[in-house]
């Protein structure tokens, strides 16, 4: 779909995983970001993936990569890295590494249409979770209120975020351990 841009946080050290998740794989041997890469393709193929601890990790050739200098601040600097990335016409798609199982049909119904407006998030049984969805009017001004080892669940839901319910689609499991 024209005028998003994926997003995918893979940045931090991973300290209750062993290692940098950037660098995970799958018992396949899939890498995880080409996983997320592959999960983020249901809705558009201009990509950023956000790396920082591990900068070496591997990310498909037609992938564009930006490196959170300030990765150590938490998930608001990843954040804020990979939304600087989204051209001013475009809406952000963001997920996260860790999300392993994610699958498209998930991304397809967050996405299902966009908008300058829009603000989505899935949800599995009533708890948030990813993707989220923040519409161009969004993007610039969620990374302004980001902050320390938080997303930007504050900023949505003080903005009306709209909760897709996915889990009958797959049950968000966040993979934060080894």
């Amino acid at each position: 779909m024209a005028g998003i841009t994926g997003i995918v946080l893979a940045a931090g050290a991973g300290t209750r995983a062993g290692g940098p998740k950037a660098l995970r794989r799958a018992d396949d041997g899939t890498p995880w970001i080409e996983l997320a890469v592959d999960a983020l393709r249901a809705a558009t193929e201009d990509i950023v993936v956000v790396l920082g601890a591990a900068p070496e990790a591997p990310v498909p050739g037609f992938v564009h990569t930006v490196i959170a200098e300030d990765w150590q601040r938490g998930l608001s600097a990843s954040l804020r890295a990979g939304l600087a990335a989204v051209p001013s016409t475009d809406a952000a798609l963001v997920t996260l590494v860790d999300l392993p199982g994610l699958p498209r049909s998930v991304v397809e119904r967050v996405v299902h249409q966009s908008w300058p407006g829009v603000l989505r998030q899935a949800t599995y049984d009533g708890r948030p979770g990813h993707p989220v969805l923040l519409g161009r009017d969004h993007v610039r001004r969620a990374a302004e209120r980001l902050d320390g080892d938080r997303g930007a669940r504050a900023y949505l839901v003080d903005n009306g975020v709209e909760e897709i319910e996915c889990a009958d689609l797959w049950d968000g499991t966040d993979v934060d351990t080894a």
